[in-house]
């Protein structure tokens, strides 16, 4: 049996407990939060008995084979390295770390320790996603010229719509969309075009003035609402990333794919995928997935892929063996150097050139 402990109370309601009752051979014994009453909620529907208020303590007490890590990005790599000290495989929530520094350590504790490494970018684990990366692997698409991504939401346009405190608008903890979003969006780039050359864009905070919503309090917002950039991939193709956090409404995600024989779509909002053969009409090649059939799991491709990264993961760990699939801590690394170029750029307005081969 593979003792799994999870630290961070919310994503392990909505997706890492759901998904992990449906693997055979793990099991959740243990969980800590940084509120007790937040870690008693989210294991009671799953009979965790061991529940903590303090992350240390736990991985102190409880013998794990595997600690996924879902809280502010501050406290990853402190939290992957005792995980890893303590004799853990390990998960980590994205984005890897505060920067490239911290993720290069983060990599480099789990190899001196032997351990296996994820980073939960669970959309390369999405049927439709995949039929993507094997549409431009096997050359349906021809030579990729151009790939738009927009990701378009209103939760940060009203100045009074985030709590004060939250941590996804605190920069100092690591929040805003560059690292909640921006981080998938680099990962799946790289998945599917290899890596990137340059980039150039910004990380800006539109609605910095803010009210708490629920004592009306003033407040600063210090990350990012609003963030967006272009990468130069080695293979010739540019690709545009815009997301936003302060339209007036929500757009939802959507993908777009031009290569010089064909043209690849995909939207969030219904999940569909289509593909046009050079000049002609689209048509729908959407792939169903299961998974999200099973009881429990929550609705929406991230909750429902995180499925299939911890069956990989957990396989792997039975299996004794590295990961075929998924996100490494390399990745994790790699994702992280495009970031903070994209942070250095927001500064100095120009391209940053990108040694992704410096991360090995």
């Amino acid at each position: 049996m593979i003792r799994t402990g999870i630290i961070g109370a919310s994503f392990a309601r909505d997706a890492y407990l759901p998904a992990l009752a449906h693997i055979e051979g793990a099991q959740a014994v243990a969980l800590a939060s940084g509120r007790m009453e937040s870690a008693r909620a989210a294991a009671a529907a799953h009979g965790i008995g061991a529940v903590y208020d303090d992350w240390e303590k736990m991985l102190a007490e409880q013998d794990l084979d595997l600690v996924c890590i879902a809280t502010p990005t501050v406290l990853h790599a402190p939290m992957v390295k005792a995980a890893i000290a303590r004799g853990a495989h390990v998960l980590c929530e994205k984005p890897t770390a505060m920067n490239a520094g911290e993720a290069r350590d983060m990599l480099g504790a789990a190899r001196a320790a032997g351990r296996l490494h994820m980073i939960d970018h669970e959309l390369r684990f999405n049927p439709n996603r995949m039929r993507v990366a094997e549409a431009i692997a096997q050359g349906d698409l021809g030579e990729i010229r151009h790939v738009n991504i927009t990701n378009i939401g209103a939760s940060w346009n009203d100045p009074a719509s985030r709590p004060r405190g939250d941590w996804w608008s605190d920069a100092a903890q690591g929040g805003g969309r560059l690292g909640a979003n921006g981080s998938h969006q680099v990962d799946m780039l790289r998945w599917w075009l290899g890596e990137p050359a340059a980039v150039v864009g910004q990380a800006l905070t539109v609605v910095p003035d803010r009210r708490c919503k629920h004592t009306g309090d003033r407040w600063t917002a210090t990350a990012d609402d609003l963030s967006h950039f272009t990468l130069e991939m080695r293979c010739g193709a540019l690709a545009n990333v815009f997301m936003s956090g302060v339209a007036a409404a929500n757009m939802g995600n959507e993908t777009q794919i031009f290569g010089s024989k064909g043209t690849i779509t995909l939207s969030n909002s219904d999940e569909r995928l289509y593909f046009a053969k050079g000049t002609g009409s689209f048509e729908e090649i959407t792939v169903d997935d299961p998974d999200a059939r099973l009881a429990g799991l929550n609705k929406g491709i991230w909750n429902v892929s995180v499925l299939g990264a911890l069956r990989e993961l957990t396989a792997a760990i039975a299996q004794e063996r590295e990961l075929s699939r998924g996100a490494t801590f390399v990745d994790g690394l790699r994702n992280q150097m495009v970031l903070d170029a994209v942070v250095a750029s927001t500064t100095s307005r120009a391209w940053v050139d990108l040694d992704m081969d410096s991360a090995t």
